[in-house]
């Protein structure tokens, strides 16, 4: 552990690099520490830091810049959380405040809201669905070959998907499974209608030739619905983190960003356990290379017997951290409110 000295001119270094991007020196943090300290003891104490690994000095300057592991302990043992101007609330809540008519305009909306506050890149997952049940299902022609699968669930999303269908499939075998899926799954959960579940029904009430194109068409439209939503906004801010150097892997970030499985492991490396509402990973502890200058911040929001999901930003390093872990702490809790009021509309 640093003393308390040491750790206020870390803590210095950082609030002053994260404002001016530019290396700080013995003076700069002389006239900013709230003590007063001598030059040369403020020396001193950076190259017991720089020896400590938390500080490194560029090459073009004399002054220093936090290291990962300066971030690191800043972030464990530092940083305390800042409220925003009333005009941040202000905006949150009042772009929030509007109708949305299912679940995933309301998660959508979230991660735009964090990307505009932030410019940086924003996700949002939506609440686990593991008590979400079927209350209605409809297959409606488009054309000879084409129809529209509707899905309605408990929590008043719908789920829209368009099929073609196979040759020489009749409608009385499509108005049948219909029947057979509203007799048989409505009031049922997502997470009850398994593969197998669906294959024991068809096999004893549908007897033909396509009971087989009909299964995987109803799996595909449950399994989409039962997908949890993931949902990402201001892809384009990862530009401002970049140089000529390094655009290629600019481009292959953003490719890797349309990948829901990608995200999604991006996401769950930010959820550990650990007892603080808001967890931070450093480019060094994320799974992927690309991201070594970035950093990401994870909130999980509540919204009791309806699950949890999580919001998340991706930033560069040296990021404002007590000014977002302060905004996403209160985002996580006004998200939970609008998506608590949202569900009671349909108790």
């Amino acid at each position: 552990m640093l003393t308390e000295r040491q750790e206020l001119i870390l803590k210095t270094i950082i609030k002053d690099f994260t404002q001016n991007q530019e290396p700080v020196g013995s003076k700069t943090v002389m006239n900013q520490l709230p003590i007063k300290v001598s030059s040369a003891t403020i020396r001193n104490e950076m190259a017991t830091l720089e020896d400590n690994g938390l500080i490194e000095k560029t090459h073009s300057s004399s002054g220093r810049v936090p290291s990962t592991e300066g971030y690191r302990y800043y972030l464990d043992h530092l940083v305390e959380p800042l409220e925003l101007p009333k005009s941040v609330y202000d905006k949150i809540v009042y772009q929030l405040d509007r109708p949305f008519h299912q679940v995933n305009e309301i998660v959508q909306e979230a991660a735009k809201i964090l990307s505009d506050l932030t410019n940086y890149t924003a996700f949002a997952e939506g609440p686990e669905n593991h008590g979400v049940t079927v209350t209605g299902f409809r297959i409606v022609p488009l054309s000879s070959r084409q129809v529209m699968a509707i899905l309605v669930t408990s929590d008043g999303n719908v789920q829209n998907q368009v099929y073609a269908l196979p040759h020489h499939i009749h409608g009385e075998e499509i108005e049948k499974a219909v029947r057979l899926i509203n007799d048989n799954l409505v009031g049922r959960t997502l997470k009850e209608i398994t593969p197998a579940l669906l294959e024991s029904l068809t096999s004893k009430h549908l007897v033909s030739g396509h009971a087989t194109e009909l299964i995987d068409l109803l799996q595909d439209v449950v399994k989409n619905a039962a997908s949890e939503q993931m949902y990402v906004d201001g892809q384009l801010n990862l530009l401002n983190n970049t140089t000529g150097e390094n655009v290629r892997d600019i481009r292959s970030l953003y490719e890797l960003m349309g990948q829901d499985s990608w995200v999604s492991n991006l996401m769950s490396c930010g959820s550990d356990g650990d007892e603080f509402p808001i967890q931070v990973r450093l480019g060094s502890e994320m799974p992927n290379d690309l991201l070594k200058n970035y950093s990401l911040l994870t909130a999980e929001y509540n919204v009791g017997d309806h699950g949890k999901g999580t919001i998340a930003l991706l930033g560069p390093t040296n990021m404002p951290y007590s000014q977002m872990i302060g905004l996403m702490d209160y985002f996580r809790n006004e998200l939970a409110k609008k998506l608590l009021d949202y569900y009671g509309r349909f108790q």
